[in-house]
C-alpha cells in the first residue's frame, strides 16, 4: 500500500531538470492576462433555455437547473448531481470563480460539494456525486465528520492519477495535497471561492459569505509544483447522505489565463465546425422569427411604419432638457400663486382704504370747527398712507409679471437660442425676486404700529350677554345637579350587589 502512494505521488509531482526541480526560475512576480471564457461559465438570470438545458453544459443525476441558479441536490436524502462542460478546455492555466450556498435546517450537514478539473467528465459516481478513479484535481467541500475528528466542515484539495480510491471514511485526510476548515453551510451571503492554477501552482482562496463585499477573499491553501492535464473538463457535484442539505450554485466563472509575452490562441480556433453550423443555424432560424415578428408588429401598429426606432427612447439631451422645463414650469406656478397673493393683498388695501375714508368723513361732518380740521388732516395722512402702499403693491406687481413674463420667455422653445441667454434669464429673474422681497419688507415695515401715526377709529363696546350673578346662579346649579347624579348612581350600585 505504501509504495502504491509512493507512485502516485511521483506521478502528480514534476520532474526534476539539470537545473533544478521543474518551475523553478520560470515563476514570475507579473501578473497573468485574464480572459472570460463563455463556454466554460454559467451565471443568472436566464440561466437555462427553453427546453431546460444550460447552454455548454450538460447536467446529471438529480441537479435542477433554473433561472438564476443550478441545485446540485435538493435537502433530500442520498441524492446526487453535477454539471459539466460540454467541451475539454484548450489553455494551459485558468482561474475559477464559483458562487455557492449550502443551507440546511439541521446542526449538521452531508455530504458536500466538489470542484472538479479532470480529464474526463465524472457524471456520476460516488465521490461527492461524481466518479471515482479521476484523473485531475478536485476540490472538496466537505460538511459531513466522517473520522470523527472534528474537522469539518473543511475545504480539501485531493489530486489523482486515475489509480486512486476516495477514502471516504478519513474524509480524503490521507490524501489530501492540502486543506483548511471553514464554514460555508448556512451565511447570509452566497459563499465565494476563487482557484487558480497558474505555472504548476494551484491556490486556493474562500469568501465565507458573512460580508456582501465580493472581493473579501482569505487564503485556504496552496499546492505546488502540481501538474494537472493540458486539457480538461470542468464541473461541480454535490451528494448527500442520511443528512441533507440544498447545494445551490449561483455562478461559475471561468477566465483563461496567460503568461506575459505569449498570444492566447484565437476565441475561432475553439469552436469545432459542427459548433459553427450549429450556432449559424440557430441564428438563421432566431433572425427569421424576429423578421416575422417586426411584420406583425408594423400590420398591427401602421401608424408607427417609418418612424426610427430610436426616437422611442429618451436621449440623454432630451431628459435633461425636459427636467429644466419642469423646474421651470414649477417656478411659473409658483410666481403665478405668489401673484394672486399680491391681488388679494391690493384688493383688501383698496377695502380698507374706502372703508377708512367713509368712517372718518360721517365724523368729521358732526364736529365742527378745530376737531373737524384735525379729523381732516388725519384723514389725509391715512389717505397718503394707503396710497402708498398701493403703489408700493402695483410695483411690485409689475415686477412679478415681469418675472413670470421671463420664465415664459424661456419656456418658449424659440427663446432658448443658447446658454448664455438661459443664464441671463434666470439672472433677472433672480434679481426680480429680490425687488419683491424688498418691496414686501418695506410694506411691512411701513404698516408697523407707531405712536406717530393715526390710529384707526375704536369701535363702541357691547354689553356682556351674561352678568355675575347669573354666572354663580348658573355654576351652583350645575353642581347640585351633579352631586344629585352621583348620589343617584350610587344607591344603583348599591341596589344591583343585593342580586350578588
Amino acid at each position: 500500500m505504501l509504495a502504491t502512494l509512493l507512485c502516485l505521488g511521483s506521478r502528480l509531482l514534476p520532474t526534476a531538470d539539470a537545473t533544478g526541480p521543474a518551475g523553478e526560475g520560470t515563476a514570475s512576480s507579473t501578473v497573468p492576462h485574464r480572459r472570460f471564457e463563455y463556454k466554460y461559465s454559467f451565471k443568472g438570470p436566464h440561466l437555462v433555455q427553453g427546453d431546460g438545458s444550460v447552454p455548454f453544459w450538460v447536467h446529471t443525476g438529480n441537479a435542477i437547473p433554473s433561472a438564476d441558479q443550478i441545485r446540485i441536490t435538493p435537502s433530500l436524502k442520498s441524492q446526487r448531481g453535477s454539471v459539466w462542460t460540454k467541451s475539454k478546455s484548450v489553455f494551459e492555466y485558468w482561474e475559477i470563480e464559483v458562487t455557492f450556498r449550502v443551507t440546511g435546517r439541521g446542526r449538521v450537514g452531508a455530504d458536500g460539494l466538489a470542484i472538479w478539473f479532470t480529464e474526463g467528465q465524472g457524471l456520476d459516481g460516488p465521490v461527492f456525486g461524481a466518479a471515482d478513479n479521476w484523473n485531475g484535481v478536485g476540490i472538496f467541500f466537505d460538511s459531513f465528520d466522517n473520522d470523527a475528528k472534528k474537522n469539518n466542515p473543511a475545504v480539501v484539495i485531493v489530486g489523482n492519477n486515475g489509480g486512486l480510491h476516495y477514502d471516504h471514511q478519513n474524509d480524503g485526510s490521507t490524501q489530501a495535497l492540502a486543506s483548511c476548515q471553514r464554514d460555508f453551510r448556512n451565511k447570509p451571503y452566497p459563499v465565494r471561492a476563487k482557484i487558480t492554477y497558474y505555472q504548476k501552482a494551484l491556490s486556493v482562496l474562500i469568501n465565507n459569505g458573512f460580508t456582501p463585499d465580493k472581493e473579501d477573499y482569505e487564503f485556504c491553501a496552496k499546492v505546488e509544483n502540481m501538474v494537472l492535464p493540458s486539457h480538461g473538463f470542468f464541473g461541480i457535484s454535490a451528494a448527500t447522505g442520511g443528512l441533507a442539505d440544498d447545494h445551490d450554485v449561483l455562478s461559475f466563472l471561468t477566465f483563461q489565463l496567460t503568461e506575459p509575452g505569449k498570444v492566447a490562441p484565437p476565441p475561432d480556433t475553439e469552436i469545432p465546425e459542427t459548433e459553427k453550423e450549429k450556432y449559424q443555424e440557430e441564428f438563421e432560424h432566431f433572425q427569421q422569427e424576429l423578421d416575422k415578428k417586426k411584420e406583425e408588429f408594423q400590420k398591427e401598429h401602421p401608424d408607427v411604419q417609418g418612424h426610427p426606432s430610436d426616437d422611442l427612447y429618451e436621449t440623454v439631451s432630451d431628459r435633461e432638457l425636459r427636467q429644466i422645463f419642469e423646474g421651470q414650469n414649477r417656478i411659473h406656478l409658483e410666481i403665478k400663486q405668489l401673484n394672486r397673493q399680491l391681488d388679494m393683498i391690493l384688493d383688501e388695501q383698496r377695502r380698507y382704504v374706502t372703508a377708512v375714508t367713509e368712517e372718518i368723513s360721517k365724523r368729521g361732518a358732526g364736529v365742527p370747527g378745530q376737531q373737524g380740521q384735525v379729523s381732516q388732516q388725519g384723514l389725509d395722512t391715512i389717505v397718503k398712507t394707503q396710497e402708498e402702499v398701493l403703489r408700493q403693491v402695483s410695483e411690485t406687481r409689475n415686477s412679478m409679471g415681469e418675472a413670470l413674463r421671463l420664465v415664459s420667455g424661456i419656456q418658449h422653445p424659440g427663446s432658448a437660442g443658447s446658454v448664455y441667454e438661459t443664464t441671463q434669464h434666470f439672472n433677472d429673474i433672480k434679481e426680480h425676486l429680490h425687488v419683491v422681497k424688498r418691496d414686501i419688507e418695506h410694506l411691512v415695515q411701513r404698516n408697523m404700529p407707531s405712536n406717530e401715526k393715526p390710529k384707526c377709529p375704536e369701535l363702541p363696546q357691547f354689553p356682556s350677554c351674561l352678568s355675575t350673578t347669573h354666572f354663580f346662579v348658573f355654576v351652583a346649579v350645575q353642581t347640585v345637579l351633579f352631586i344629585g347624579y352621583i348620589m343617584y348612581r350610587s344607591q344603583q350600585e348599591a341596589a344591583a350587589k343585593k342580586f350578588f
